[in-house]
């Protein structure tokens, strides 16, 4: 989550520092943004239709049911904790 929340706290940063020298953003119109995102969704479309058409034999869980890969990318995962890991120290 952290890529996510960096990625936008510097695009409102660049944002305000173009406001601030008055120059246009190079950003594409929202028409564009909103294309990509049609881009995004519509990835997801053959393998939704794949599992309907012919579905796992033996599905153990729900997780296999899911679209994947995930539409913002594959998202951060939490540190584990093992037998070599070492424990957390918040002081």
């Amino acid at each position: 989550m952290k890529p996510y929340v960096l990625s936008l706290a510097l695009g409102l940063l660049v944002g305000v520092i173009y406001a601030l020298f008055q120059v246009r953003s190079p950003a594409p119109p929202v028409i564009a943004l909103v294309g990509l995102l049609g881009i995004l969704l519509g990835e997801q479309i053959p393998p939704l239709i794949k599992s309907w058409v012919k579905p796992d034999a033996a599905a153990t869980s729900w997780l296999q049911h899911q679209v994947k890969p995930h539409v913002f990318g594959e998202l951060p995962q939490c540190a584990k904790s093992g037998p070599g890991a070492t424990p957390r120290q918040d002081t």
